[in-house]
């Protein structure tokens, strides 16, 4: 039923030019959605979660979309007879009228069972309009761009727009029946009996904070948060190293890879560079102090185990993003294409203050920037499924008391670190604080402080201040401070195995 003639704009090709070509549409898959609709209202509501008048083609088809949507939400009926008054009677449609334009559509429309597949060719057709559109934008502006405008800018603002379109371009979502969502959790059951550790989420490598958080469950923001010196960036990079190193890869009947175990990691450093970081590891891996590494004060046999170490780490599937403030929607843009190129199956990132927000930076909006990065943080880990750990300074207050363990309220710059996060884990080594107090030696303070400090060597507690699918409390952990090297607290004081 092509009453619009969906060739009408096409020319003949000339030899000496290139021949025009009509942007993507289908005026009859346009026609019968619209016939549908106005046959039996409630063709509009297999469409109207996704469906905008934005998306037709025609101007006229828009129009009617329009002025029919908002009749039947008013709960009042479109027909060819109730929708004619609202609409330009002097529109020239081949030749028909308005009114008889509509009539004809009603007429010649077949049935709403087809209705949700033909409002998704006009939607994908419309996606694809926009594609061309961003595409000339590009050239035009690469053509034109003033002097001052860099490059790397304008692949900032594609980026954003391309993406910006992949986030609006489903038609996906909206309610589901519960029947379906018992399904996915009876799966996620299933596939945490077959994992190793019998986890739901990626196991941490850390059992006894395993035990406690079930590992690190997909979609969740989780908050690391600590006083400098504590050992949080040490406590996410042994994480992340963990999960790489652990990762086993299978292939999905779709063609895509999925991790059995472990997982891709992406980690955003944004306050050490790469190269202090892979030392970090390095150290962490094959015991030799990070500061011998650096100064070169090391044995050949050493320099042997760093070469091996180097070797396996150079296959794992760590992915280390260096850029120092970054934005926020950098940083999802980021994640987004290391997600489709690579895969990904945890985000790192150290740590939330050094962020930026999308607007200027300024000293009287913090607390809004800060909102506005957790929040973002949230949606990027339920949109990629992914489990995301943003590690956080903590305000001074926590040095003031006696008992130095942190609070929930220490968190700093923004509740809303507390109310979008699903977990908040701080790390807390007494230790730290002890080493800092050391009495003048033969005293008897010096005997009890040098107690204490038996007692707390190599020991560091992660205090779990929030956690909605768990219980929260305090775990324990073994620390050397030399190779900042998280693990397990061996029992009955045995030594711990140091994994080298």
């Amino acid at each position: 039923m092509a009453l619009i003639d969906s060739n009408v704009h096409k020319l003949a090709p000339d030899t000496g030019s290139p021949a025009y070509r009509s942007a993507p549409h289908n005026i009859e898959a346009e026609q019968s959605l619209l016939g549908a609709i106005l046959v039996n209202n409630d063709a509009f509501y297999r469409v109207s979660d996704f469906l905008e008048p934005k998306h037709f083609f025609e101007t006229i088809h828009q129009t009617i979309y329009e002025t029919a949507a908002s009749l039947i939400r008013m709960g009042k009926v479109a027909t060819p007879v109730t929708l004619k008054t609202f609409l330009p009677a002097d529109t020239d449609l081949g030749g028909m009228t308005v009114g008889q334009y509509l009539a004809r559509l009603a007429a010649e429309a077949t049935t709403i069972i087809n209705a949700q597949d033909y409002g998704r060719t006009v939607y994908d057709l419309s996606l694809r309009r926009d594609l061309i559109r961003i595409g000339e934008d590009i050239v035009n502006v690469a053509f034109d761009a003033p002097v001052d405008f860099a490059p790397r800018a304008q692949i900032e603002d594609a980026e954003r727009q391309l993406y910006s379109l992949a986030e609006t371009g489903r038609y996906d979502g909206g309610f589901q029946r519960f029947a379906q969502a018992l399904t996915i959790a009876v799966d996620m059951a299933a596939k945490a009996f077959q994992r190793d550790g019998k986890l739901s989420g990626i196991s941490t490598g850390l059992r006894d904070l395993d035990t406690k958080m079930g590992g690190l469950q997909p979609s969740d923001l989780i908050i690391l948060a600590g006083r400098p010196g504590m050992g949080k960036t040490s406590l996410a990079t042994n994480i992340a190293y963990n999960i790489a190193k652990a990762y086993v890869p299978e292939v999905q009947a779709d063609g895509t890879t999925k991790a059995v175990n472990g997982g891709a990691v992406g980690f955003f450093s944004c306050e050490m560079s790469g190269e202090q970081l892979a030392t970090r590891i390095l150290a962490e891996r094959t015991g030799i102090p990070s500061s011998s590494i650096r100064r070169g004060g090391i044995s050949e046999l050493d320099f042997e185990k760093i070469r091996d170490c180097s070797i396996e780490l150079q296959s794992l599937p760590f992915y280390v993003d260096e850029t120092g403030g970054l934005s926020i929607s950098q940083l999802t843009a980021r994640a987004r294409r290391l997600k489709r190129q690579k895969g990904l199956d945890l985000i790192v990132i150290d740590y939330i203050q050094l962020l930026q927000g999308s607007g200027k930076r300024g000293t009287d909006n913090r607390v809004q920037e800060i909102t506005e990065i957790t929040t973002n943080l949230k949606a990027l880990a339920k949109e990629l499924n992914v489990p995301i750990i943003a590690l956080s300074q903590l305000s001074r207050q926590v040095e003031n008391r006696d008992d130095k363990r942190p609070q929930l309220s220490d968190l700093r710059e923004s509740g809303s670190i507390e109310q979008d996060a699903d977990v908040v884990l701080f790390v807390y080594r007494e230790e730290y604080y002890l080493q800092n107090k050391e009495p003048r030696p033969g005293t008897p303070e010096h005997a009890t402080w040098q107690a204490e400090m038996e007692r707390a060597l190599g020991k560091a507690e992660v205090i779990i201040g929030k956690q909605r699918h768990g219980p929260t409390g305090t775990v324990d952990l073994h620390f050397e401070a030399s190779v900042t090297r998280f693990g397990d607290l061996a029992p009955d004081g045995q030594v711990p195995d140091r994994g080298y």
